[in-house]
């Protein structure tokens, strides 16, 4: 496997998630966000898993699908707080 090129989580960047089949509410459509970042934290912390799947951001002429956009989420480089995970709420009482 090739190392992941640098990425600059500053670069503008567009979300397309995915439409979901069965609309009880409205789905999230299109939206451009003022950094890639934004865009990774709004995808894997806001979007639902329906619309997550099948969603792609575009930064410049890269572009990223639901396992990329989770890639980046991980990154050591990535910028922006991350969600505390909820199943271990007392992780940090020791």
């Amino acid at each position: 496997m090739r190392p992941m090129r640098p990425f600059n989580f500053n670069t503008s960047a567009e979300l397309f998630p995915a439409a979901i089949r069965k609309k009880k509410r409205a789905g999230f459509a299109y939206r451009r966000f003022g950094t890639a970042a934004e865009a990774v934290r709004f995808a894997m912390e806001e979007l639902p898993a329906d619309s997550l799947n099948g969603a792609y951001l575009q930064v410049e002429e890269a572009r990223f699908d639901q396992n990329g956009i989770r890639t980046l989420y991980e990154s050591e480089a990535f910028p922006l707080p991350r969600r505390e995970a909820e199943k271990a709420p007392d992780a940090d009482a020791a």
